[in-house]
């Protein structure tokens, strides 16, 4: 007999593995394609931009598969890509076959993290949101820790790397075999047959959502990609960009816990929620326009982690709440879709105005657009709801 929800704490483990794992390996892309093969940035470039494009693909085909087919079995095929690929890449890191096994590693990683955040709607006795919370704790908490393993491994080969990551996503594998078998496939099937069109109303939201979800991680990107040259220009050094991002690390550590202490209070202002998030990523770079010292970054990256934390998990937890229970699986591999869409066309629209215009317009731009359509999804959601 097959049970009918997840435990919490076996969700929580899984994706605290997996991203881990993944966080030994994306990281280094860029580094080892130019420092370890020879190979141009751009090469680099374009391999990391293929990847953004194929885990899309993963994110629709695990939505797809979790509702259709079989929740269990979904994450089982996409745990096994990612073990498979990084147990061949442990062996075959040369040139083409690091490029080629990233991009099918990236395929699995996106079935996988769909999957995830599907499942975290089955969870046995807690709101979809308080879930959604947790998790991005966790992920973060893995990407944090991966980043730091990475650093003391990377001297001694590569191999060892892809070997750590490969072991991992095989802890993960047996995890969720023996924990995350939770609904039988007749009655997924069952559910798919008799769910209802979302109605167009909800659909719209969704959408006009999504759109701000793209562009805020376009904006979040810039931080990834082009700030980093912006605070060299301003005798800046490596060391104290990459402290940025572990001062983005301990921001998530302390307050995230505090926000899912208040998930209750959250879930009833969801739209508040996401309002206070998307104006705070907005206003980190309203104070990048005017930053010249180092604690100027240092501020706009604190604002900048508060609005991805009430954010990021919020649109979650709003698309959950405006779907049928048999079409979850599906519309939580959109957002995760869009996100990776976000990431993978932020670095090129950042760089293009950068060479065109300059920082600054980049900055003003981020913060007009993203704006714009916050605005426009508060208008349409409250014209929506005046009509009903």
């Amino acid at each position: 007999m097959q049970k009918q929800g997840l435990s919490l704490k076996w969700l929580l483990v899984g994706s605290l593995i997996t991203n881990t794992g993944i966080s030994f390996i994306w990281p280094l892309t860029t580094i080892y394609m130019h420092e370890y093969l020879g190979k141009p940035l751009t090469a680099a470039g374009i391999v990391l931009f293929i990847n953004s494009i194929v885990m899309i693909v993963g994110n629709y085909v695990g939505g797809y598969l979790f509702d259709r087919w079989q929740p269990y079995k979904t994450i089982l095929v996409g745990i096994t890509i990612n073990v498979l690929s990084a147990l061949i890449l442990t062996f075959f890191h040369g040139w083409p076959s690091y490029a080629i096994f990233l991009i099918i590693l990236s395929f699995g990683n996106g079935i996988v993290g769909t999957s995830i955040n599907a499942f975290a709607t089955l969870v046995q006795n807690r709101r979809a949101s308080y879930v959604f919370n947790v998790l991005y704790f966790m992920s973060n908490l893995g990407l944090v820790i991966g980043t730091l393993v990475v650093g003391l491994v990377l001297p001694f080969g590569i191999e060892y790397i892809f070997a750590l990551a490969t072991g991992l996503f095989v802890i993960f594998w047996l995890v969720a075999a023996l924990k995350f078998k939770v609904t039988t496939a007749k009655k997924r099937r069952k559910q798919t047959r008799e769910a209802q069109k979302i109605p167009r109303q909800s659909a719209n939201q969704i959408i006009g959502l999504l759109i701000v979800f793209v562009i805020a991680w376009v904006v979040y990107e810039q931080w990834q990609s082009n700030i980093s040259a912006f605070m060299i220009s301003h005798q800046m050094t490596v060391k104290d960009y990459s402290f940025v991002w572990t001062f983005n690390a301990i921001v998530i550590v302390v307050f995230q816990p505090v926000l899912t202490h208040f998930d209750n209070w959250l879930y009833a202002h969801i739209r508040s929620r996401l309002n206070v998030g998307f104006l705070l990523f907005g206003s980190s770079f309203v104070i990048l326009m005017f930053a010249h010292q180092y604690w100027h970054f240092l501020l706009a990256m604190g604002v900048l982690t508060l609005g991805e934390i009430l954010a990021f998990p919020g649109v979650s937890t709003y698309v959950d709440g405006l779907v049928p229970e048999s079409q979850r699986g599906r519309y939580q591999g959109i957002v995760n879709a869009a996100a990776s869409f976000g990431r993978a066309v932020g670095p090129l629209i950042g760089a293009w105005v950068i060479e065109f215009s300059s920082y600054h317009v980049l900055f003003f731009g981020c913060v007009l657009v993203l704006l714009l359509f916050l605005a426009s999804f508060n208008l349409f959601t409250q014209r929506k709801q005046a009509e009903l």
